[in-house]
Order: C-alpha cells, then structure tokens, then sequence
C-alpha cells in the first residue's frame, strides 16, 4: 500500500512539473510579443507620470484617459461635439483606434470644420474608430472587425508594425484603460 502511495504521488508530482512546461510550449511563441506593455514609437512621448501617463490612462474610461493625453485634444473635442463622452466612458471592453492630433492635422481644415459641424457624419466617422471588443495585439496580425458604425475595418502586421485598412499606422498601441485598449494611430479612418 504505502509502494503504491508512494508511485501515485511521484506521478502527480510529475504531471505538476510537465503540465506547466506543455502549456508554455503549446502557447504560440507571438503571444507575449506586445502584451505585456504598450508598443510603437509614439509610446515614448506619452507622460512618464500623472493622469496622462500609462498608469494614469489605465485608471481611468477610455474618453476621460484620452482627455488627459495631449496628442488626442482633437479626437477629444470630436467626441464632446458629437456626445459621445458617456458612451464611451459607459462601455465594456472595448478597443479604440485613436487618430492623433497630426491625424486630424492631414485633413484640410475646410474640410474638418465641416465635419465637425455635422454632428450625424461626425458620429459615424468616430464610431468607426471603435471596436466593442478588446482585441488583442496577437488579432492584429491579420484581423477584421466589425465597428460600432456597423462597417468593418481590417488590421494587418508587417514587422513589427501594424496597420488599420491599408492605411493608417498604430503608433502607440494596447494602452490600456479602465474600460478597453487604445491604439493610437497616425490617421483618421473613412467608413466604408
């Protein structure tokens, strides 16, 4: 009895050692390349510290973190004059692609001004930014996914940089905040 106690135990204490080892190896080697921080070069412009650092953002919804970041103080007035704070603020686990202030900056002003005047078209080009899942940087290789405007837009990775629909570039991607991720990216999407 105690031979057979004692073999059972040396099984289960291999098992415990192999299972761990088995999973890791079975996870795909890109799983953790981006995950565990964000990633790209504009992350290295974001405050180190206070409400618009990484650590700021994750704290709080998504609206109110990009309000506290400067290089989205356009993308933040877009939203207020289409009133979309609350929605945003109120939403679970979403994703959204941020276009920076030099991604508004590439869109002639006559042309801007108008779109912000005209709350309707105003709301279906910023829902098309946002993704009511939270996707991941692994999605990105090769995803589609459909935006809270109802069209889809698809991402795709080449090294280590990922694009939205062809066009615009995640420049600080899977900043996280309280209720979904940000990838901020260098210019505004059209909906299709």
């Amino acid at each position: 009895m105690a031979m057979h106690h004692a073999r059972r135990t040396a099984t289960l204490a291999a098992a415990a050692f192999t299972l761990p080892l088995m999973l890791s190896w079975a996870a795909p080697a890109h799983a953790d390349a981006h995950s565990a921080d964000p990633y790209g070069p504009a992350c290295a412009s974001v405050p180190k510290e206070g409400p618009g650092s990484l650590e700021g953002m994750a704290k709080e919804p998504v609206a109110t973190a990009a309000s506290n970041n400067p290089a989205l103080s356009t993308l933040v007035t877009a939203v207020k004059q289409a009133g979309l704070v609350d929605t945003l603020n109120n939403a679970k686990e979403i994703t959204v692609f941020a276009p920076t202030n030099e991604a508004f900056a590439k869109i002639p002003k006559a042309d801007l001004d108008k779109i912000l005047a005209d709350k309707e078209q105003l709301t279906k080009i910023l829902t098309y930014h946002v993704v009511g899942e939270k996707i991941t940087p692994q999605q990105l290789d090769s995803g589609s996914f459909k935006t809270l405007q109802g069209g889809n837009l698809t991402t795709a990775a080449s090294g280590d940089t990922y694009t939205v629909n062809g066009a615009a570039k995640i420049v600080c991607g899977d900043v996280q905040t309280a209720n979904g991720t940000v990838n901020v990216i260098d210019t505004v999407l059209t909906p299709m």
